[in-house]
């Protein structure tokens, strides 16, 4: 039988957008199952590195469950807090420390005593903060807010990024001592799409799931719907599925899902492209592969003689992924696969936060898939 592995108390993250549910029956993914079997008993730190919605808290449970720790499991994630914030909740404050600290508080570190701490998103913490973090898991100690009395702590720590660190190392955004200290175990976990294997029973795991809470009886998936799930790219992973799922249940008559009962978000099919700064013969291309129509773009830039070309590159990268994720400055830096301090940096450079609206919208979770 497949390993399942699933957050307790599900109900409570419904409007969650990671994944819920993972299940272990591609070779792929059984092959992360036995790393992580391995690295857990160590106690060594683990980084986990995958695209949102892949399932690294599920792991990191998964890790802290066979650790033999008898303390709890805390998770944070990084990208969760304002940059004044931060260091109260990963440290704790005494009261006093700052406007509005009535009481002494604990922080994520100590509640995580004797237990496991995840640090999701972690390369979301700014560079300061960063400092901080890399004294505490080399001392073993924390400073509460507004105290001088340092707290012994007895934390496993694992952490989890949708960036590559050793690349935000390279431009600056990450400090490089911080990356091997959390990076002495790292596992990658690849996307749904590229463990097709997994793809069907996770889809029976949450047919079965929510056909219990939505009190059907006996449902199945047509060998047609079956094959348009394992056919679609799955860029929301595991927790797209699910919602796939939920609403083909909802939607299905007789109980059985069908390919109808499937709304997937499939990308608008490639049509003729006008490309900016193309020459006359360049004007109409067939955009059949955006690995193409990049280059192909960047050169019609390069012959119109645009001035400060890498400014306008960036700004316009910037601008558009930025509207994109609907003025979210996490899933942006996300989707850019970089830190959300610098995406913040890049928007007030070019002027995309003009009020306090948009800088109030990075901290309300991005929901959906």
């Amino acid at each position: 039988m497949d390993k399942v592995l699933t957050l307790p108390d599900s109900g409570a993250h419904v409007l969650s957008i990671r994944a819920k549910a993972q299940v272990f029956h591609d070779p792929a993914s059984i092959e992360v199952l036995e790393t992580v079997d391995l690295v857990a008993p160590s106690g060594a730190t683990v980084l986990l590195v995958g695209d949102t919605g892949t399932g690294k808290e599920l792991l990191a449970r998964h890790i802290h469950e066979i650790s033999g720790r008898g303390g709890p499991f805390v998770a944070v994630n990084c990208g969760a807090f304002s940059e004044n914030l931060i260091e109260a909740e990963l440290f704790g404050h005494e009261a006093g420390a700052f406007t509005g600290a009535q009481g002494a508080r604990a922080g994520w570190f100590e509640a995580a005593q004797h237990g496991t701490l995840f640090l999701d998103e972690i390369g979301d913490l700014p560079l300061a903060m960063q400092v901080k973090l890399l004294r505490v898991i080399q001392e073993r100690q924390v400073v509460r807010l507004g105290s001088r009395r340092p707290v012994d702590i007895d934390v496993r720590l694992v952490a989890a990024t949708n960036i590559d660190l050793a690349r935000a190392v390279e431009a600056g955004n990450f400090r490089r001592d911080l990356f091997y200290r959390v990076s002495v175990a790292v596992v990658n976990l690849p996307t749904l799409a590229r463990r097709p294997g997994d793809i069907l029973p996770l889809a029976r795991h949450f047919m079965e799931d929510y056909r219990a809470k939505l009190r059907l009886g006996k449902a199945d998936i047509s060998p047609q719907a079956r094959q348009v799930l394992l056919d679609y790219e799955w860029p929301g992973n595991i927790r797209e599925l699910e919602n796939v799922i939920h609403f083909a249940l909802i939607v299905s008559k007789n109980g059985f899902i069908e390919s109808g009962d499937l709304r997937l978000h499939r990308t608008a099919p490639a049509t003729r492209t006008r490309l900016p700064g193309a020459k006359d013969g360049e004007a109409s291309i067939a955009a059949a592969e955006e690995g193409e129509l990049l280059p192909i773009a960047l050169r019609g830039l390069f012959d119109a003689g645009h001035p400060a070309l890498h400014e306008h590159v960036e700004e316009t990268l910037v601008r558009e992924a930025f509207a994109h994720c609907n003025g979210n400055q996490v899933r942006t830096a996300s989707l850019l696969g970089i830190s959300r301090n610098v995406v913040r940096a890049l928007l007030k450079r070019y002027g995309l936060l003009n009020g306090a609206g948009q800088e109030q919208r990075e901290e309300i979770p991005a929901l959906g898939y």
